[in-house]
């Protein structure tokens, strides 16, 4: 019996494939379970829609995200913080500075969480690099110079 997979199966295989299983585990456990629906006809037909309707969500978030990337292109971040004689920051600097840091600059909203940084926060004035993902296709590093106040 041919199934369409409605979630990821172990050791069958993911959403939207459309697997060949025997009556009764698609029967008994797939269905039941909401896990697949039977391949019919009609169901292919909206599974095909589906994947294009997708195919273009996909494309319009890519296309966004580089719009995003070609704005920030050759920005360069200064974060003000307060530091000692000695350079050390008092507190440290993160992704929600840099977040805050490139609204500031371009007024654009990025999600704290596509910020990473190769420390988890930076503690000395100098200046540094952050690998900005906006999809998985499109990621930048952006630089950014600490400072003190």
């Amino acid at each position: 019996m041919e199934v369409i997979l409605k979630q990821d199966v172990n050791n069958l295989g993911f959403t939207h494939d459309i697997v060949n299983v025997k009556n009764g585990y698609a029967r008994n456990f797939l269905i039941p379970n909401g896990l697949a629906i039977i391949a019919s006809e009609t169901n292919r037909k909206i599974l095909t829609e589906l994947k294009k309707q997708q195919s273009f969500k996909a494309e319009k978030v890519k296309n966004e995200a580089l719009a995003i990337a070609k704005v920030l292109e050759g920005l360069t971040l200064r974060i003000g913080a307060k530091a000692g004689a000695s350079g050390k920051i008092f507190g440290s600097v993160n992704a929600v500075q840099i977040v805050n840091a490139i609204k500031e600059a371009r007024n654009i909203e990025i999600d704290r969480k596509r910020v990473v940084m190769n420390e988890d926060a930076i503690k000395e004035i100098g200046e540094y690099k952050a690998k900005i993902r906006l999809h998985k296709e499109v990621q930048f590093e952006i630089p950014f110079e600490v400072f003190a106040e």
